[in-house]
């Protein structure tokens, strides 16, 4: 799938995370901003990773403020936004 716009999904509430996806032509790219980052940022980021494989996205900047979203949530922002951003 290629992302042809910016798109967002999430909030920046307790719990969440907010999920911002923008056009890339250098690969798929992460930027990750967490509360808890030191304990959970390579999981997170791993969720990322894989939700985009599962969606055969390549081209992606990914930006990521978590606020302490469990793994579901994570995926589910990003398949959202994902979505949003191929419309």
């Amino acid at each position: 799938m290629k992302i042809v716009k910016p798109a967002k999904a999430g909030t920046m509430e307790s719990n969440d995370i907010y999920i911002m996806v923008y056009p890339n032509e250098k690969g798929n790219e992460i930027q990750l901003d967490s509360i808890v980052l030191k304990q959970f940022g390579k999981q997170i980021e791993k969720i990322i990773i894989d939700t985009l494989k599962e969606l055969d996205v390549e081209n992606a900047l990914v930006v990521a403020k978590d606020r302490g979203a469990l793994d579901y949530t994570i995926k589910a922002r990003v398949e959202t936004a994902i979505k949003r951003a191929l419309e």
